[in-house]
């Protein structure tokens, strides 16, 4: 008999990095003051990695309502889950301005996004029901997913000819079950930094009677009309069943909420078990979400700061000759066909000797042979930290070519 505890001893797809790069590029710790530049390892970066994409982080209007709400309430208040004691006016009102913002009839808050994700689709479908969703949707998706005792398939990224061929696989399932079908995909893909293809997944749901749920956590505040989100974006609001942010990018927070039509969400709301057996979301944070979702409406120009940000350092990186891909938002990902033990030397050159921090995303998260740096564009950045990192990324890709990081990584074992 085996111990259960003996699969430690075995390196997994990320585990296998520990020993080389814990603290380093598996969590690093960042200092100072959310914003455009922080301090690693004691040495102040040029900051690509926090998706504070508002500048709502460090906002001094943000600080001041944080810190009242804080001294108001604290943080204990209220106490218990929403069902049993933890239910107020204001958890109401954030979520009625969130449905109206997003323009669904009701919403409902989430305490993490990524337990809402699991959640949301757990208590949405039953072992008759089919889940058909994008092969490239976020861990808390696929984990929601895994929950599923029906079947469920994926389809190729943002290919809507292998959606419908999944989707005639569902429907044969479908009409033996009497179960329905769920689609899944996201209003943005945060690694690529894609658009979901939501207009085309809307066009379909006429002949294949599917739900639409998408994740939408780094449109919100940044597509649409006043950052109303993706579904906005591509004009298929009343196309998208139910809409689902977390408060982690825009609005540089905590939590999260789903919207829909508001039978669904009084179904989620009392079958949601992540949300039924934990405590309700703090005081501070619902009053300090009430203040961001209004900054985001009473200051659209937020959202035009970000993409004026977001394009030059597109045009930039582009015009240098780097392949940044598809995107066709914020998220602005370099993709290099490097290793990743020769990429952990670029990085460190990168961090070290130019003093530019970004996020380095390595197979499994994308294929083998090649990396993504990420690059997270913010309002607070300015045309002298892009122009400084464009200048880093030549230096180390004339290196790359040089073969120096090879060179440099030949002896390392992992």
């Amino acid at each position: 008999m085996n111990d259960i505890f003996d699969k430690i001893k075995r390196k997994g797809p990320l585990t296998q990095y520990r020993e080389i790069g814990e603290g380093y590029y598996m969590f690093p710790k960042l200092t100072g003051e959310l914003g455009p530049r922080m301090k690693f390892n004691g040495q102040e970066m040029i900051m690509w990695s926090i998706n504070d994409y508002l500048g709502l982080g460090n906002h001094p209007e943000i600080r001041k309502a944080d810190a009242e709400a804080a001294a108001k309430w604290g943080l204990a208040y209220p106490m218990g889950s929403r069902p049993m004691s933890g239910h107020t006016d204001m958890h109401e009102q954030l979520e009625r301005e969130l449905a109206e913002f997003v323009g669904k009839e009701a919403a409902y808050l989430l305490n993490f996004g990524y337990q809402g994700n699991v959640s949301i689709i757990d208590a949405l479908v039953d072992k008759n029901d089919v889940i058909v969703y994008d092969i490239d949707s976020h861990a808390s998706i696929i984990d929601g997913v895994r929950l599923h005792q029906g079947k469920r398939f994926t389809f190729q990224h943002n290919d809507a000819e292998s959606l419908k061929k999944n989707l005639e696989r569902a429907k044969r399932i479908t009409d033996k079950t009497g179960g329905g079908i769920l689609v899944i995909s996201e209003g943005v893909f945060g690694m690529r930094g894609e658009q979901g293809i939501l207009k085309e997944i809307v066009a379909l749901k006429s002949e294949y009677n599917f739900r639409f749920y998408i994740d939408d956590a780094h449109g919100f505040g940044t597509l649409g009309p006043g950052g109303r989100g993706a579904h906005y974006e591509q004009d298929v609001v009343d196309g998208v069943d139910l809409y689902f942010a977390t408060f982690a990018k825009s609005m540089a927070s905590i939590g999260g909420f789903v919207a829909g039509d508001k039978d669904v969400i009084k179904f989620l709301q009392y079958n949601m078990r992540s949300q039924v057996y934990a405590k309700s979301m703090p005081m501070p944070l619902v009053e300090g979400s009430l203040k961001r979702l209004d900054m985001i409406r009473s200051h659209p120009e937020l959202k035009d700061q970000l993409w004026d940000v977001a394009l030059r350092l597109q045009k930039g990186l582009t015009e240098a000759g780097f392949d940044i891909g598809k995107t066709d938002t914020a998220i602005t990902p370099v993709y290099l066909h490097v290793e990743p033990i020769e990429a952990g030397m670029l990085v460190r050159d990168l961090r070290d000797n130019h003093k530019i921090f970004t996020s380095i995303v390595i197979f499994p998260v994308i294929p083998r042979g090649m990396i993504i740096l990420r690059l997270i564009p913010t309002t607070r950045h300015t045309q002298a930290e892009i122009d400084e990192t464009i200048e880093a990324f030549k230096a180390i890709r004339q290196k790359q070519e040089a073969g120096v990081y090879k060179e440099l990584a030949k002896d390392i074992k992992i």
